[in-house]
């Protein structure tokens, strides 16, 4: 890793806008803007205070580029731990890549995808989780995903395995310290206090464990599947949920031959809708394959709405029995599946068919996707079925599958000293699960890295953060 170079990167977002931020950082940060900038006040750049904004112009000779704003940022007291300039200038893509070639023809280098918050990193402004939630917090697309990057990026999981981590540490030294008097046969480390100790942070470690899934699905959208026989307005209900024309409505049956995906927001939780090609037994091929996939989107769906034509229901003395039928089949093959059944055309019904409804499926709801009556009821529902009790609370939120692969691990480990306890296990071997133990804790804020970790982690950074 070079971390004696200075890197620069457009740290806004690509193409033409109002204004656009470049970033440099490095021992040569300052020296080298300095040299290209001219202060409209003859300010020199290597002499100001950190912390300050200087207005003025880049250039080169007798070649003006742009009137810039630049902010300086001495070390340690800068987003990487080292010296920072940022250069906003107008939003032109040819003012852009002139300035920044300008500044790699003297003595800067492009910054690799994540390399600013690398060397944040790498230089103790922020620990591995902290880091990573801030790659989430740019991703973050709704309120929730949102808060939990917020949380996270301020350390708060961080902070709490640093105390389990500690504790932990300091009754490992103390067993440790117990090898080199085992002669003597004493015990430095209480027992008892160790074994509370352990359930202690077997408890929360479960905890952790358990948010996982809240959180993976609040970080990646909750994937919901509408499903149904053809033609009774599953696209309609997809356009009425998005309140946008997205899929193709007709009233001929199997128009829709593939799945058809979008998110949306709902008090403040993302979803991702996916709409899906009616079920039936079909001669069509193309529309076959539609309804493989519509079996695969189930299996990928956390919730499934089940949606029927009302105006069918009475068609024949049957068919609402058969609906039963059919709803018990689903539940059967998909038990761990929240399914909703959902009972369409609600406007084209009567007062008595709609009773009728009500009173043998008590738990359907009934709308029109047509006129959006009772849209918002759905949307409502679809909250209930998603447990945000740990968000509501501010309750720590594992959202990182590597994270989350590490706290199993730290269990485990902890576990095993557990049974060691148990068992009468010498503290030698209790001293080596400890140890495992604390190295996974370790490997979630980044005190125990390898460089192919911190490579596939920053790997998926934006250039310039």
């Amino acid at each position: 890793m070079l971390l004696k170079d200075t890197i620069i990167a457009l740290a806004t977002p690509s193409g033409a806008g109002a204004i656009a931020v470049i970033r440099v950082s490095g021992v040569d940060a300052i020296s080298i803007v300095g040299d290209f900038f001219k202060s409209i006040h003859g300010k020199n750049l290597t002499k100001q205070k950190s912390h300050t904004i200087m207005l003025g112009h880049i250039v080169e000779g007798n070649k003006t580029y742009d009137q810039v704003l630049v902010s300086l940022f001495k070390n340690p007291h800068s987003y990487t731990g080292e010296d920072v300039v940022e250069i906003s200038c107008h939003g032109s893509q040819y003012i852009q890549q002139q300035i920044i070639q300008l500044f790699l023809r003297n003595g800067c280098r492009m910054a690799d995808a994540g390399e600013f918050t690398l060397r944040a990193f790498l230089n103790g402004k922020l620990d591995l989780s902290q880091a990573e939630a801030v790659a989430d917090l740019i991703a973050s697309d709704n309120e929730a995903s949102h808060q939990i990057a917020i949380q996270q990026m301020r350390g708060g999981f961080s902070n709490e395995i640093k105390t389990l981590r500690d504790e932990l540490l300091n009754f490992a030294s103390l067993i440790e310290l117990e090898l080199d008097f085992t002669e003597e046969d004493v015990e430095f480390a209480n027992r008892d206090q160790f074994k509370d100790l352990l359930h202690r942070i077997q408890n929360v470690l479960r905890r952790l464990i358990d948010s996982f899934a809240v959180g993976n699905v609040i970080k990646n959208g909750i994937p919901v599947a509408i499903v149904g026989e053809p033609n009774v307005g599953k696209s309609t209900l997809l356009n009425a949920l998005l309140n946008e024309e997205r899929a193709i409505v007709s009233e001929i049956a199997g128009t829709t031959r593939d799945t058809i995906e979008d998110e949306i927001s709902i008090g403040g939780l993302g979803f991702r809708f996916i709409d899906t090609a009616g079920i039936r037994e079909t001669e069509d091929v193309v529309e076959g394959i539609g309804i493989r996939k519509t079996f695969e989107k189930i299996e990928q769906a956390q919730v499934v709405f089940y949606l029927v034509d009302g105006c069918s229901l009475f068609v024949d003395g049957n068919h609402l029995e058969n609906l039963k039928v059919e709803i018990e089949k689903v539940k059967n093959q998909y038990p761990l599946k929240q399914l909703l059944v959902v009972i369409n055309k609600k406007d084209m019904l009567s007062e008595v068919n709609l009773s009728t409804i009500n009173l043998q499926l008590a738990t359907a709801l009934l709308l029109s996707a047509k006129t959006g009556e009772g849209v918002e009821e759905l949307k409502n529902q679809l909250l209930q079925f998603v447990n945000t009790g740990t968000l509501r609370n501010n309750e720590t939120i594992v959202t990182n599958t590597r994270h989350y692969d590490s706290l199993i691990k730290a269990l485990e480990s902890v576990e095993k000293v557990n049974f060691g306890m148990d068992d009468g296990v010498s503290s030698d071997l209790l001293s080596l699960d400890i140890r495992e133990a604390l190295n996974h804790f370790g490997e979630i804020t980044g005190e125990i890295t390898s460089d192919d970790l911190l490579g596939n982690i920053f790997a998926n950074f934006c250039i310039g953060k």
